[in-house]
This record gives structure tokens, C-alpha cells and sequence, in this order.
């Protein structure tokens, strides 16, 4: 089965699909088969990390898959302990032999840990990586402003993509457009605040109702209005049609404000503020 997802371009000419799979905690044999299954459905977008420990998960499935690897966009991203110069060069060949490929198409620092204050000596490392073939586009996540402007202050090169918290939540309006004003693309994680017995609420389900859709299509409709690649993760064949099967409907001005404005200022998950949380 193939279903059609719509791509964005990024500011240095690499296309993305709009919606993608997350892959956190698909490992091993069932991690494949899910991976597979997601790939056979249409998705074309992977997204992958050295600290979800599943990269050679990911590299399997799509040995075994029959879509030509040009077509497919697979992603990964440093941790926070490699961030020193030489240790991101090395993480970042680590990562490629783990998924045994040639290169990825995007590679982004996982967080910037600014309490370390090495993330300007990885971003360089990426820049390298990037010139020697080992990635086609580079980019960030959980970077706020500050992070970023330091990044083209000190190297010209802005990140590509920023992959950010975002959900119905805690909606980033302020970081989502400032990122406009870069030409930087949005990307979401834990587009549904993990898990859905959050979003079982009144607002989503009459919308919901009234489209004749899930309520995860819903938000996953909303974060593509918004502009924003929506990373769903799923290993059950049923739900990862389900999550790309938004592009037959609309939601209107009203529906898109009311989704919205379930945006809380204590929205995040797991209070990951990236002003001082440092990850591993």
C-alpha cells in the first residue's frame, strides 16, 4: 500500500514528508517489523536517535524494505555526552555503522545543553560531517532563540530544522514563529503529549465528531496547518495508516483556534525546558 504525504522543502533544498514516524523504544525484530510495515504504508520520513538505541533497528528495516534508499529520508541525532568536537565526529560515524548506511539525510543535535556550553563545537562538527558526505541537511532540537542565534553568529550556518515539544498543549507560538522568520522548519515531538488518554478531552472529540475522524487525526491535522512534520510513533499497522490518513479533510480557522488555546504555560510533558535541562 502507498499513500501519497505531502513534502516541505528545507532551507537547503532537502524534501521532507510532512508526517513521519517516530521510532523511540521500536527495537530488534518487532522494532523492524513495525518499521517495515510503517515504510510499506507510505511513510517515507524515519526518525531515529543514538540515545534510543535502536539505529541498527532502523538500518534493518530499511535494508529489507523494497523502496530504494534515495527515496527515503532517515534521521538521528547526538547526545548531549558527545557534544565536544572530536567526540561528535566520532558519535556521528558511530551512528552511521550502527544503521550500517552511507549517510543520513538529517542530523541534529538532541539538546543543546547549555549548562555544558559545547553545543557551538557540535553544531561545527555537523558542518563537517555535513561538507565530508556523511549527512544531507543538519539541524537541531529543543533549541530556543538564544541557541540559535549563537549557532550563525559563530559558524554563518543556520539549522535546517528544529525539532521542538510541541502538541495542543504547549503550542510554541513564539518559537514556531521566530522560526519562520528563519526559514527554519518546525518538526514536532510527541505530537499527541504522549500517549492519547490526554487528549480525551471535550474540544478535540466534538471536533473530532464532526469530521468523522480520530481524535489523533485531528492533532495530527493540526500540527500540518500549522505548518509543523509531525513524528508520530506506532508500531500497529491500523494506527499508522490512521495517522496519515489526514489529508482528505480540513479544519477550519475556528476548529485550528481551538486547538490552540488548549496550550498551558506548565504544558510540557516532562517540564524539559531547554534553558536548563541537559540531557545525557
Amino acid at each position: 500500500m502507498r499513500n501519497s504525504i505531502p513534502e516541505m522543502t528545507l532551507n537547503d533544498g532537502l524534501t521532507l514528508p510532512v508526517i513521519g514516524l517516530g521510532t523511540y523504544k521500536l527495537k530488534g525484530n518487532e522494532g523492524v517489523a513495525a518499521i517495515q510495515s510503517a515504510i510499506d504504508m507510505g511513510y517515507r520520513l524515519l526518525d531515529s536517535a543514538y540515545n534510543y538505541e535502536n539505529e541498527g533497528t532502523v538500518g534493518e528495516a530499511v535494508r529489507r524494505s523494497s523502496v530504494p534508499r534515495s527515496e527515503l529520508r532517515i534521521t538521528s541525532k547526538l547526545p548531549g555526552r558527545y557534544q565536544e568536537y572530536d567526540k561528535a565526529v566520532t558519535a556521528i560515524q558511530e551512528s552511521i555503522y550502527r544503521a550500517n548506511l552511507d549517510y543520513y539525510d538529517l542530523y541534529l543535535i538532541h539538546w543543546p545543553n547549555p549548562i555544558q556550553d559545547k553545543y557551538v563545537e557540535a553544531w561545527q562538527a555537523l558542518i563537517d560531517a555535513k561538507k565530508w558526505g556523511l549527512i544531507r541537511s543538519i539541524g537541531v532540537c529543543n533549541f530556543l532563540p538564544e541557541h540559535i542565534e549563537r549557532l550563525e553568529q559563530e559558524t554563518g550556518v543556520i539549522p535546517s530544522i528544529n525539532q521542538i515539544e510541541l502538541h495542543p498543549f504547549f503550542n510554541q507560538e513564539e518559537q514556531r514563529k521566530y522560526h519562520e522568520e528563519k526559514s527554519i522548519a518546525t518538526e514536532s515531538w510527541s505530537p499527541f503529549t504522549r500517549g492519547f488518554k490526554d487528549l480525551q478531552i471535550d474540544t478535540l472529540q466534538t471536533i473530532a465528531e464532526r469530521h468523522s475522524k480520530s481524535i489523533p487525526q485531528i492533532v495530527l491535522r493540526w500540527h500540518y496547518q500549522l505548518g509543523a512534520i509531525s513524528i508520530p510513533k506506532s508500531a500497529s499497522p491500523a494506527r499508522q495508516l490512521e495517522n496519515i490518513s489526514i489529508f482528505d479533510f480540513s479544519l477550519n480557522e475556528t476548529e485550528m483556534g481551538m486547538i490552540s488555546q488548549l496550550t498551558r504555560t506548565d504544558g510540557r510533558i516532562a517540564n524539559q525546558d531547554p534553558a536548563v535541562y541537559e540531557e545525557f
